[in-house]
């Protein structure tokens, strides 16, 4: 198998439009049509405060995410920033944490969507072998593009972010002048447990910094590119969330709880008649493909770091002698989330995945206070929160209270998969410890 190639051999291709517009691709899912419906239920118009915490919250992550990345400019993203804070232990927790727990799941699942979209306007594809063979081109695309090179990858992001945020953009554009007042007045009752459990909804939609961040070997400038390129991408999707709020709860009012699937929907049937229906499934359909490709351009280079580091086998640390990318990372990604996509929906897991990304960003937060006094590992350029310890210790506390609202269930779930990670990595030192015996005593 040979030795796995260092990151230092990834080409740093990637600038701040670039990053931005990936943190924007991966984010804005298919969440955000469903998304007014789904918390307007709750809190009515008054549902626009969620907006504004979530952003606050997601912001103050972002900027933990920013500091760290600019001191750790390994690839691997979020696992390189906590292994170089934590040790070895919290790599390993958090690198199979990331990739299996919150983004290959993930990943199955709006495959999945992706093909119940498009079997809308050509059934045949919504069922048996003709869907395998679809999940089979549109898995094995990806990965061609992906591993062709970074720029492809990112290329090919730049378009789909573009061809999904048109639909949106034109309803927020044409749907501006067709917004009731009243149906923005605040009529509902509400406490504060009520924009607490709206917040925690909200919050998932908000996700997606610690895939865009994985390519962060291949990134110019880290110093200057991560900080830009997160802060923008998440201002943007700030304002794109609160936009379509408002145009949806100014067009729908009331009426919006009759359209918990597809608010959207309505919205441009409203604004376009039936062409719109067409154009936002277009939206929708672009979202997961643009997701998607945006997971396996991302989510590949933490299975290389882990790799060139000894957790994973060498061969997914190997690097395309042409296109200079980590394409057996890439295949083998590309492979599982194939599997799992055609052995079914995967709604079971979605829970448990989005609790994983919590710890990855609580994983990052307090890395970013750890780095603060690992001098060794800072660069002459870097970027650094301002205000102390205030925000990366305010980001904790919120994300550890975000946790707390979980269910019982979804707590065990989330010991459960920390039990297991951690007797898996007890046993791998085990044998490591045994193997290097043999080799002293031989």
């Amino acid at each position: 198998m040979g030795e796995p190639q260092t990151g230092a051999e990834l080409k740093r291709t990637i600038g701040v439009f670039a990053l931005a517009c990936t943190v924007v691709n991966i984010t804005i899912g298919t969440g955000i049509f469903v998304l007014p419906a789904l918390v307007a239920e709750h809190l009515g118009a008054a549902a626009i405060i969620c907006f504004f915490i979530c952003g606050i919250l997601i912001f103050l992550i972002g900027l933990c995410f920013a500091e760290v990345g600019s001191k750790v400019t390994g690839t691997g993203g979020t696992y390189v920033y906590i292994e170089t804070a934590f040790g070895p232990f919290a790599g390993f927790m958090a690198n199979n944490i990331f990739w299996f727990g919150s983004a290959i799941f993930s990943d199955a699942t709006i495959a999945n969507g992706l093909t119940q979209t498009i079997g809308y306007f050509f059934p045949v594809i919504g069922s048996g072998i003709m869907r395998a063979l679809f999940l089979l081109v549109l898995f094995g695309v990806l990965a061609f593009i992906n591993i062709l090179g970074t720029k492809d990858g990112i290329r090919f992001i730049i378009i789909t972010t573009l061809a999904k945020l048109i639909p949106l953009l034109l309803i927020i554009g044409f749907g501006v002048s067709h917004i009731v007042a009243a149906n923005l007045l605040w009529k509902n009752a509400f406490t504060f447990n009520d924009i607490g459990a709206t917040t925690l909804i909200l919050f998932f939609t908000f996700t997606g910094i610690e895939t865009a961040i994985s390519t962060s070997g291949e990134i110019k400038n880290p110093a200057k590119v991560v900080p830009l390129g997160i802060l923008s991408g998440l201002l943007f999707i700030l304002v794109l969330y609160v936009s379509i709020q408002l145009v949806s709860q100014g067009i729908l009012g009331n009426e919006l709880m009759r359209y918990k699937d597809a608010p959207i929907s309505e919205v441009s049937k409203r604004l376009f008649g039936v062409i719109g229906i067409t154009l936002i499934t277009i939206g929708v359909a672009f979202s997961m493909l643009g997701s998607l490709s945006g997971e396996i351009m991302s989510v590949p280079r933490v299975l290389f770091a882990g790799a060139r580091d000894g957790i994973f086998p060498a061969i997914l640390g190997r690097v395309h002698p042409t296109y200079f990318t980590p394409y057996m990372a890439i295949i083998v990604y590309a492979s599982i989330g194939y599997i799992l996509a055609v052995i079914g929906t995967l709604q079971q897991l979605a829970i448990l995945a989005s609790a994983s990304t919590l710890l990855i960003y609580l994983g990052v937060v307090l890395a970013t206070i750890r780095l603060r006094y690992k001098p060794s590992v800072v660069t002459e350029k870097t970027f650094t929160v301002p205000g102390g310890l205030i925000i990366p210790l305010l980001a904790s506390v919120i994300i550890i209270w975000i946790l707390s609202n979980l269910s019982r269930e979804e707590m065990i779930g989330i010991s459960m998969s920390i039990l297991v990670l951690s007797l898996i990595y007890v046993v791998m030192e085990w044998v490591k410890r045994k193997q290097k015996g043999k080799k002293k005593n031989a």
